[in-house]
């Protein structure tokens, strides 16, 4: 074998085993999330991408026996290159949601594959004293790949969306007894004075007054149906999903005996109203209008975000908080609708920030930032990776008897003593988890009006992506440290507990809703600290229960548990959080604490197993 230092390939190998996951797993839905695609189809689609992984101990026996582990790693690196590409070109085109998500498939896929070959290929290129010496450093890139996913990428496409976009209008929103009675009408679209320079956003007001005498709930209704009639008629916003689909009549029978039956079972449970009517507020209410300067480029579609940047929370955004401009509709006036909450006594202020930018295009340019990453590692691996001796394709077995073998080894995982209830562990210790990570950044994203903390992309990526991941990496080390001292089953109960009381952070997120940027980030660290610190029993467990024969094969086995634990959970997190709202949402994933809780007293490990000097 070749003499070439471990250092030269294992940090640059982690990391790229590391940065196709973390885009699969979190990346897409934030980008999804920011492309106006549904809380629910973003976790029920994006938890698809989880499949790879579950299924991969399925194919791994074949990446030992056609080409070696170096082939499969650097073929991997150039196809998973290939499809950030794809999904690059394939974002501003109408089809973008199921285009993408084929892609994000297949680089899943691959990833997955990359995986399997990467893991083995370190076994064979070291020596076990270097495998030991080596662990750690592979931990470290892979957490570093998950900083700059979800952190520094994060950071970047949302730097390129407000790049690609005009400056953000910042109005004012004014309940004031001075305020004239007649409010609530159509104002004109704003005239431009110029149309020389870029792209720019104009709207009706700087200061939008609203009369703080009360209108009645008819009244109300009516000025919402005829703003969202126009906003509709004129393209900014998609036509709402129709009656007959709404209460199932003419959806699926999935839809009409499952779907709507058991959304209004929770909603009624709860004390949650399908759609709380307009005359839930039933205050008075201002229109604004927006428009653009000049038209877009051929081709480019603007998307105009409006949040609430500060001021009293019981002013509110009836309308859509996300408009659409193009060529056909961008000098038609797009309306807002503002209303308060009837329990507002005296005058009151709100400032809302309107925001625009060609996200299609930020993300295009991101992605095309990964394929170029991709690429380039594909060539460093080319020549970085070692070619050991040992790595070579398996002679003299079919795959006929690959597959025999893989059977002799599946059965005897499920001939383990105690099987059903560490089953049962690798399914339900993470559900409450599973179910949040799906909705932490649509909640991060989301408007105020609509639960949300509505942070920008780019601060999304500070608090989820970095301080987050700090702490989930912090968390870990103690973990790993506290184990080692006095063992897992020691520390099995307090690892549950800190896995899943955390959580509450983000409920009391959902309830308070506050302003300050320290405290989320305060919040969102705890709860991630937690999930480092009780993953460490979740990782030694699997490796405990794989004991024994066929260590290796039952503990990829044991992943693919994991990741199922994790796929089915979050393909209905979405459904369930538009279905009861954020704070609702977070209650029951309190609730789906409990399993994990439960099984604690039936978890069978031995005291000595985890501590180092066992």
């Amino acid at each position: 074998m070749e003499n070439r230092s471990p250092w030269r390939w294992i940090p640059s190998l982690y990391f790229a085993q590391g940065i196709p996951y973390v885009v699969a797993m979190t990346v897409a839905v934030i980008m999804y999330k920011r492309l106006g695609i549904s809380n629910t189809d973003i976790a029920l689609y994006t938890s698809w991408l989880y499949l790879p992984w579950v299924i991969k101990p399925f194919w791994s026996p074949f990446v030992d026996i056609i080409k070696t582990k170096r082939w499969w790693i650097v073929t991997m690196q150039l196809l998973i290159g290939a499809g950030f590409a794809a999904v690059a070109f394939l974002l501003p085109l109408p089809l973008f949601f199921q285009s993408t998500l084929a892609v994000l498939w297949l680089i899943a896929f691959s990833s997955a594959t990359h995986d399997i070959a990467a893991d083995g290929f370190y076994m064979l290129a070291l020596s076990s004293g270097e495998q030991s010496f080596f662990v750690g450093i592979r931990s470290t890139f892979y957490r570093l790949a998950m900083i700059a996913g979800q952190g520094l990428l994060i950071i970047v496409a949302g730097a390129l969306e407000a790049a690609t976009g005009p400056d953000p209008l910042h109005m004012q929103v004014v309940v004031s007894r001075d305020a004239p009675l007649s409010a609530a009408h159509l104002p004109s679209a704003p005239c431009s004075a110029t149309d020389s320079g870029g792209v720019s956003l104009l709207a009706s007001h700087d200061r939008l007054l609203i009369p703080s005498t009360p209108i009645t709930a008819d009244a109300l209704d009516s000025m919402r149906s005829i703003v969202d009639g126009s906003n509709v008629a004129n393209g900014f916003v998609a036509p709402p999903e129709t009656a007959a689909v709404a209460d199932g009549s003419d959806g699926s029978w999935w839809t009409r005996i499952v779907s709507i039956p058991l959304k209004r079972s929770l909603q009624a449970a709860l004390g949650v109203k399908p759609s709380r009517p307009i005359s839930a507020l039933s205050g008075n209410a201002a229109v604004a209008a927006l428009r653009l300067n000049r038209p877009p480029a051929d081709g480019e579609r603007m998307l105009v975000n409006i949040s609430l940047d500060g001021g009293s929370r019981d002013i509110r955004l009836l309308s859509s908080d996300r408009l659409a401009f193009d060529q056909s509709n961008w000098d038609k006036p797009a309306y807002l609708l503002f209303s308060y909450d009837t329990r507002l006594t005296g005058d009151a202020e709100a400032s809302f920030k309107i925001s625009s930018g060609n996200i299609p295009l930020a993300w295009s340019v991101t992605f095309l930032l990964l394929a170029a990453l991709f690429i380039a590692l594909f060539l460093y691996h080319r020549c970085a990776l070692p070619r050991p001796l040992s790595d070579a394709a398996v002679a003299g077995r079919s795959p006929s008897g690959i597959i025999k073998d893989f059977v002799g080894t599946f059965v005897s995982f499920f001939r383990k003593p105690g099987i059903g209830i560490a089953i049962a562990f690798m399914l339900l210790y993470r559900l409450a988890e599973a179910m949040l990570v799906k909705m932490t950044s649509p909640f991060l994203l989301d408007a105020r009006e609509m639960g949300g903390l509505a942070l920008s992309t780019a601060q999304v990526g500070i608090v989820y992506g970095t301080v987050g991941v700090i702490a989930l990496t912090l968390g870990g080390i103690l973990g790993g440290i506290a184990v080692s001292r006095r063992g897992l089953k020691f520390w099995l109960w307090p690892m549950a507990l800190s896995i899943t009381l955390p959580n509450v952070a983000y409920l009391l997120l959902a309830w308070f809703l506050p302003d300050s940027f320290l405290l989320i980030n305060i919040a969102v660290a705890i709860e991630q600290f937690g999930y480092g610190f009780g993953f460490t029993a979740y990782m030694l467990y699997l490796i405990y229960i794989s004991e024994g024969t066929h260590k290796t094969a039952h503990y990829a086995l044991c992943t693919g548990f994991m990741a199922l634990g994790m796929m089915l959970p979050g393909m209905i997190a979405g459904w369930l959080q538009e279905a009861v709202g954020y704070q609702n949402f977070f209650i029951c994933v309190m609730l789906c604490t409990l399993p994990t809780l439960l099984l604690i007293p039936f978890i069978k490990v031995d005291p000595a197993f985890g501590r180092k000097d066992s």
